[in-house]
């Protein structure tokens, strides 16, 4: 016999696992969160809310070095870079805390260990080797997250070659930094110890970086990084490591042939692993492919009554995914009719600088596709609040279908414009066209502006410029 039976078991206590636990309590079903490290998961703890708070200082020390700009002076300006990294935990503290809150407020029961299938609807709790309860549910959702992929050969071992908990939590700001991958976790990383001073290179297997962004929005970025004095190396492999006592040296294959580059550090980010291990999957009927979860349109997996959300199954691997399809998985099981997970209209955001944003098809894609495309740009040299910012580096890019104004895709890079795509989700989300986006008055002297003028340039009639 199980010691409590609830109408759901959830498995980690992550954006997608909590969310989920809240919407399951708001319908009025009984809960039990298994959880072995932290509430809040990786995201909260060692991801998306830490990052920014570590960006949020480099943004400043940007500044700082640009006060003349804006008509200030100040002498002796320097950081403490301990400080900055007891920040950023601090922040992640009281999130992780807010969600214990959360977990309280619902009468959510939290378990605190490791979780796994033990079959017939229960789940085996454990903390340490050690048994703390089995519990059973007739719904049991798996949301274990994932980590950070390596390399064979190109290990993490936590001093010189870290992920990205280590590159979160030095104990010093190292004057050179070697990032291997530039999605959004190696360029944000890049980002912020190249604003704060370090001599940063960065590495790509592709041909280009952010390889899931626009090809134009792509290339905006990366010449304003090596504008900033990052050396980008693309169509380039690692070949080896080779430590030293502080140091470490890599053998890149590159175009123009092999090269060594010698950083103080290394940051691995290409990519992420499920956490499919050690949760009883073997005795089930759950699909795994490539290390994530197989389930269809309501997150169901191939066993009866288990269910998978989060980064544990398909891309993009994004909390606020997670937190979706959570949901959505709550309430299939709810019986509620609900809306599958369109994954085209989830926008993607990296918190560098400048930032970048997206949300559809790219250019590229659409064209492949078979769609005739209009293409709206608008530069942010052209808007005022930009220029009154004193940040105009960037531009906003639309792709829109010719035959029926739909919005393909939205690309953005430049400042504050993770907080700009939300009108293209909702825009995407509600099946606009360029009819009612013309129609939308933008407030002015806004960034948004960027926007409209970006949908008038599609069809011809774009205003400033």
């Amino acid at each position: 016999m199980a010691d409590k039976t609830f109408d759901i078991v959830i498995i980690g206590g992550g954006p997608g696992g909590y969310v989920a636990a809240i919407r399951a309590r708001q319908l009025g079903m009984s809960v039990g969160l298994v959880e072995r490290e932290l509430l809040g998961g990786i995201c909260l703890n060692w991801g998306c809310i830490p990052t920014k708070a570590l960006l949020r200082s480099s943004e400043i020390s940007h500044t700082l070095k640009h006060l003349g700009d804006y008509g200030f002076s100040a002498k002796d300006i320097a950081f403490d870079f301990g400080k900055i990294v007891q920040r950023s935990r601090a922040v992640a503290k009281r999130l992780n805390q807010g969600v214990a809150f959360l977990m309280k407020k619902h009468k959510v029961e939290v378990f605190d260990g490791h979780g796994r299938l033990a079959g017939g609807g229960r789940v085996a709790v454990s903390k340490d080797g050690q048994p703390v309860a089995e519990i059973a549910a007739k719904h049991i959702i798996l949301a274990t997250g994932a980590r950070a992929r390596t390399l064979p050969g190109l290990e993490a071992d936590g001093k010189l070659v870290w992920t990205y908990r280590e590159a979160m939590v030095p104990d010093a700001m190292p004057k050179s930094l070697l990032v291997i991958g530039s999605g959004a976790i190696g360029i944000e990383f890049a980002s912020f110890y190249r604003d704060l001073g370090a001599e940063v290179t960065v590495v790509e297997v592709l041909d280009r970086i952010l390889p899931l962004e626009d090809e134009e929005i792509s290339a905006f970025a990366r010449k304003a990084f090596e504008k900033q004095g990052m050396t980008i190396h693309t169509g380039a492999t690692v070949k080896s490591l080779k430590k030293a006592a502080n140091s470490v040296t890599a053998t890149v294959e590159t175009r123009d042939g092999t090269k060594e580059i010698t950083a103080e550090r290394v940051i691995l980010a290409v990519g992420i692993t499920g956490n499919v291990e050690k949760i009883g999957l073997e005795a089930t009927r759950v699909k795994v492919e490539r290390s994530h979860v197989v389930v269809n349109q309501f997150l169901e997996t191939d066993e009866k009554g288990v269910y998978a959300i989060g980064d544990l199954v398909g891309p993009p691997w994004l909390a606020h995914k997670a937190m979706h399809e959570g949901v959505i998985c709550v309430e299939h099981i709810a019986g509620r009719h609900v809306h599958p997970l369109d994954t085209e209209n989830v926008p993607g955001c990296t918190y560098c600088r400048p930032q970048i944003a997206s949300v559809g098809l790219t250019e590229a894609k659409a064209k492949a596709a078979g769609y005739d495309v209009k293409v709206g740009r608008f530069p942010f040299i052209g808007n005022g609040k930009a220029i009154a910012l004193g940040d105009t580096d960037g531009m906003t890019k639309t792709v829109f279908d010719a035959r029926t104004g739909a919005l393909l895709g939205a690309h953005l890079v430049g400042p504050e414009v993770t907080e700009l795509i939300q009108g293209f989700v909702i825009a995407r989300t509600a099946e606009l066209t360029e009819a009612e986006l013309f129609d939308t008055i933008f407030p002015h002297p806004t960034l948004s502006e960027t926007m409209h003028e970006a949908v008038l340039d599609a069809y011809g009639q774009v205003l400033h410029i």
